[in-house]
C-alpha cells in the first residue's frame, strides 16, 4: 500500500515557513503549554483510563453528553479505530478528500469506491452523490469543509445524505475538524442529529483549533452507545497520554483565543485569496483556514528554494500535479508568501524577455 504524504514535515525542511500544515494561525496558547509542563508531575503514573474528566469537558464545550464522546490519539486514531470496530466490506469516499479515510479503510481490507468530484465544477459535492449510495455500501466518509478544497457541503444536502444512509443502514462519518474556522459553524454541523440517528459519527480534533498537532488529541461524537463500546474495545489501553488529557482540559478553557483565531483567519483568508488571484492563480472558494489553488507544476520546488513550504496536493486521489494548498497564517507570514510568489512571477517574466 502506498504511504501517504502529509503536510507539516518541518523536520526535513529546516528553517522553512510552514504553510503546509493548517493550524490556528495564533500558535499554541501558553495555557496549554503550562498545563503540559505541570502534567509532567504525573509522568510516572499511567494516564486516566476512559478520559472521564476530558469527556465531560468536551461534552460541555460541544453541548452534547459525556457518553456520546470518545477520545483518541488524534482524530487519525479515531478514524482507524472506527474502521476496526465496524470492519466494513465496502466504503464510499469522495475524491479528493483527506487521505486518512482510505488509508484506515484499506487497513481493514475494505473495498473503497471513490466518488470523483468534478474539477470543472470546482470539486463541489452535489446531489448526484445520493445516487451512489446503495445497499452494498457499509460506510461513507465526508469532510466538511473538505480537505484540501476547503469547500462546504450545505446542510440540506447533508441531511438528505444522512437520511438516505439511515434507510440503507450505512454508517455516515463526517469530519468536522475545520468547522471551527467557518463563519457560522452551527449552520453546517450535524450535532443535533446525534440523538436521533444512530448511524452518524462526527470527527473533531484539538489539532487545528488549538495548534497542538504534536500533542495528538482528537475525539468522536456519536449517539450509538453500542458502536462507541465497540470502538473502545479495539483501542489500545492508555491511548491518550496524561499530557494530552491535561492539554485538552486546558485548551477547552481558551474560548477567547479560539474566537480571536477565527477572526484572524477570516481576515487573512480574504487577503490571501485576493493576492493569489491578482497574481493569476486560479483560486477556489475555500471556507476553511487554508486556500486551495492551482499553479505551475514546479511551484512547490520554487517556493521550497525560498524557504517556504506549501502542500503539494498531487498525491490526493482525484488530483494531479499543479494543485496546492496553503495555510492561513499571521499577516507578516502571509506577506512573505505573497512576496515570494511575486519574485517567482517576476523571474518567469524576465526569463521570457531573455
Amino acid at each position: 500500500m502506498e504511504k501517504h504524504i502529509h503536510g507539516g514535515d518541518v523536520y526535513h525542511h529546516q528553517g522553512c515557513i510552514d504553510f503546509s500544515a493548517n493550524c490556528n494561525p495564533l500558535g499554541t496558547p501558553e495555557g496549554i503549554k503550562k498545563a503540559i509542563i505541570e502534567s509532567l508531575e504525573h509522568i510516572n503514573d499511567y494516564p486516566q483510563v476512559g478520559c472521564t474528566p476530558l469527556k465531560k469537558a468536551i461534552a460541555e464545550y460541544e453541548n452534547t453528553k459525556p457518553d456520546q464522546v470518545i477520545c483518541g490519539n488524534g482524530a487519525a486514531e479515531v478514524i482507524f479505530s472506527l474502521c476496526r470496530a465496524v470492519n466494513p466490506r465496502r466504503a464510499l469516499v469522495p475524491a479528493p478528500t483527506f487521505a486518512e479515510y482510505q488509508q484506515a479503510l484499506y487497513s481493514v481490507d475494505c473495498q473503497v469506491e471513490f466518488f470523483l468530484l468534478n474539477g470543472k465544477k470546482r470539486f463541489v459535492l452535489e446531489e448526484n452523490f445520493l445516487q451512489a449510495l446503495t445497499e452494498e455500501i457499509d460506510i461513507i466518509f465526508l469532510c466538511n469543509p473538505n480537505n484540501p478544497t476547503g469547500l462546504l457541503v450545505e446542510k440540506p444536502l447533508l441531511e438528505k445524505i444522512l437520511k438516505r444512509c439511515q434507510e440503507l443502514n450505512i454508517l455516515m462519518a463526517v469530519d468536522e475538524c475545520f468547522l471551527d474556522f467557518v463563519p457560522s459553524p452551527e449552520k453546517y454541523t450535524l450535532k443535533e442529529y446525534l440523538e436521533t440517528y444512530d448511524n452518524l459519527f462526527l470527527l473533531k480534533a484539538f489539532t487545528k483549533r488549538y495548534a497542538m498537532a504534536g500533542v495528538r488529541l482528537g475525539y468522536g461524537l456519536c449517539g450509538n452507545k453500542g458502536l462507541l463500546e465497540k470502538i473502545e474495545g479495539v483501542c489500545q489501553p492508555w491511548n491518550v497520554s496524561s499530557m494530552a488529557q491535561a492539554a485538552g482540559l486546558a485548551a477547552l478553557q481558551e474560548r477567547e483565543y479560539v474566537e480571536k483565531g477565527r477572526q484572524v483567519t477570516f481576515q487573512e483568508l480574504a487577503y490571501l485569496k485576493e493576492e493569489l488571484a491578482a497574481l493569476g492563480y486560479p483560486v477556489y472558494p475555500s471556507q476553511a483556514n487554508y486556500v486551495f489553488f492551482t499553479g505551475p507544476a514546479d511551484l512547490y520546488e520554487k517556493l521550497e528554494q525560498k524557504k517556504i513550504l506549501i502542500r503539494d496536493c498531487s498525491n490526493y486521489t482525484g488530483l494531479s500535479k499543479g494543485y496546492y494548498r496553503v495555510a492561513v497564517k499571521k499577516h507578516e507570514e502571509n506577506q512573505q508568501l505573497v512576496r515570494a510568489l511575486k519574485e517567482i512571477d517576476r523571474t518567469k517574466v524576465e526569463n521570457v524577455i531573455l
